[in-house]
């Protein structure tokens, strides 16, 4: 897929793109630990049905700059997806993909510029309401050890030890049998800087460290509580190990109406890359509406 480099919100982004110059942009957003190869299925896919499909390195993962002004909240996030309309030349035919960290900022751009966003599509985790509760048993806690680990100076060695064998138990214990071999590959070369590596941590220290928010993005980070008024489509692996399936809440009581929620049978926390055919499908019927 061709790569290209774009400029938005004071940061160079690298990106993969498929699908005709003048097409309706698809924006795909991924999480952590992952990168922008996630969406080797999905572009094809999005391209064939007249969308141009990009998906870009999320701020910090090499090949897009680490930000200069250090900033990793969800609003600072939400502003880069925003932005990145702007820069890829998006109307108010666009639509946004998300998966993961991709989801989060997926909710706080629609809800904070809803003008240039037409449908979203939501993978791995859902609104914040839908999962408040569930969080915080013992079941979920114990799968979210590592949001605890990387609050502390530990997170970055433990991380990068045995060339980031970390990542690989991630991808092994939240997609259950699924051989993630090629896209760790990628993970790896995006993560293997010890300043790119800092950066996806520091999405989680934010989570807890409002000192390190920039009041520049507080309109933004105020959206990301707020629900967004185009219709979503969330999908979630029944098989998740990341976020357990009985976590979730009713996701369509914190989305808006015309959004609907499927659960992905055979499919862990990864499930756009485990159930290609299936997620695909689901995806084009939603945001061709």
């Amino acid at each position: 897929m061709p790569q290209g480099m774009v400029s938005a919100n004071g940061i160079r982004f690298a990106y993969l793109e498929e699908g005709p110059p003048d097409g309706p942009l698809a924006l795909c957003l991924h999480g952590f630990p992952d990168t922008a190869h996630t969406w080797r299925f999905l572009l094809p896919a999005l391209a064939e049905a007249g969308f141009r499909a990009v998906a870009p390195w999320t701020r910090g993962y090499a090949p897009t700059e680490v930000p200069a002004d250090g900033r990793y909240q969800t609003g600072a996030l939400a502003t880069d997806a925003n932005a990145l309309h702007e820069a890829l030349g998006g109307d108010d035919r666009a639509v946004l993909v998300g998966h993961d960290w991709g989801a989060m900022t997926s909710y706080a751009a629609a809800a904070h510029q809803p003008g240039r966003w037409r449908r979203g599509v939501t993978m791995g985790v859902p609104p914040f309401g839908a999962v408040a509760a569930g969080f915080l048993t013992y079941a979920q806690l114990k799968r979210s050890f590592y949001i605890f680990v990387f609050q502390t100076p530990f997170a970055e060695p433990a991380v990068a030890a045995d060339d980031l064998a970390f990542v690989e138990r991630l991808w092994e214990d939240w997609s259950p049998g699924f051989d993630g071999t090629h896209d760790l590959a990628h993970v790896k070369e995006s993560l293997r800087d010890p300043a790119s590596l800092s950066a996806a941590i520091a999405y989680y220290r934010a989570m807890f460290d409002p000192s390190t928010h920039d009041p520049e993005y507080a309109e933004a980070q105020a959206a990301a509580s707020a629900v967004p008024p185009q219709p979503f489509l969330y999908l979630h692996g029944k098989n998740d190990g990341a976020l357990g399936i009985e976590t979730v809440t009713d996701p369509l009581a914190f989305l808006s109406p015309g959004s609907r929620y499927l659960e992905i049978e055979d499919a862990g926390h990864f499930l756009h890359l485990e159930q290609p055919k299936v997620v695909g499908d689901l995806v084009l019927e939603f945001l061709t509406a």
